[in-house]
């Protein structure tokens, strides 16, 4: 007989692919996905039809990430609870990477939290509107007009959907952190550059990294801590401790692509950094 937690796990797969096209982030999918256990262990009630029930709860955790982006707690899942979520071989992961490519990625940030949802149910998994009504609690008609505004944005032409500087800031940022090397390649002009003012170098960033191989390379899998700011006038992001900025990654973009990047630390430049909600000074 199939325990709680083997019908659980058969639908995981699916539940991180959902949300990770959902949200854009593959860690903060298998955060969500996490949820959703937690909360199919605890109800009492019977769940008729799991594969649904873990879609709609998924799906609506995803909404709400989307609408408030707040960090899950790390310290209110009882240790009981925890499903080690398992780890990707090499080929699993590079088929997660693609269904969130750079440009698709892009384009579904600046749509809304319903309609994101909306149209990557409905186009991307097949879902049909009635169920998508169901998860966004609005009518068939509704959620139907909710896709179809989102694939008109996604449809624009490519001069109109050319990436704001911010969004590459963004996107290099977001590589970064989930390691993603070749994407990360992508967003670099072949003979970019990285700096460092004498303050940052004294915090510990390398003075000076030439060559789109070597910056790829050094920034590969780290960033973890960074946020989007302001770098004065420009969109950069910043390292952040105890909720001060300590290091600040002051982007030239280019092109569609990082052409530099200057590590500042010093404390009238920081005295200028604001944090950002995608181009939205905060």
């Amino acid at each position: 007989m199939m325990t709680e937690i083997d019908a659980f796990e058969s639908e995981r797969p699916r539940l991180v692919a959902l949300a990770t096209r959902v949200l854009g982030d593959a860690t903060e999918a298998q955060d969500v996905v996490q949820q959703a256990w937690i909360r199919m262990h605890g109800t009492d009630a019977e769940i008729a039809n799991l594969g649904g029930w873990l879609t709609t709860v998924t799906t609506r955790l995803c909404l709400d990430r989307l609408r408030s982006r707040t960090p899950i707690p790390t310290d209110d899942v009882p240790e009981e609870l925890e499903v080690e979520a398992p780890s990707l071989d090499p080929a699993e992961q590079v088929a997660l990477a693609d269904t969130v490519g750079v440009a698709l990625q892009v384009v579904l940030d600046r749509l809304t939290p319903s309609e994101r949802v909306a149209f990557v149910l409905h186009d991307s998994f097949g879902f049909d509107f009635s169920t998508i009504a169901a998860v966004l609690n609005t009518s068939g008609p509704a959620a139907r007009k909710l896709a179809s505004r989102a694939r008109a944005k996604i449809a624009q032409p490519a001069a109109e959907d050319a990436l704001a500087d911010w969004e590459v800031v963004d996107a290099f940022m977001a590589a970064a952190r989930e390691g993603e090397f070749q994407r990360l390649l992508s967003l670099l002009a072949p003979d970019a550059t990285v700096r460092a003012d004498d303050a940052a170098v004294l915090a510990g960033t390398p003075q000076h990294i030439t060559g789109r191989d070597e910056i790829a390379a050094f920034f590969n899998g780290s960033a973890h801590a960074a946020l989007p700011v302001y770098v004065g006038q420009r969109p950069g992001s910043a390292w952040f401790h105890r909720g001060e900025a300590k290091v600040a990654f002051d982007f030239v973009v280019s092109g569609g692509v990082v052409s530099s990047i200057t590590f500042r630390a010093a404390p009238q430049t920081l005295a200028e950094v604001a944090r950002r909600d995608g181009a939205v000074r905060r």
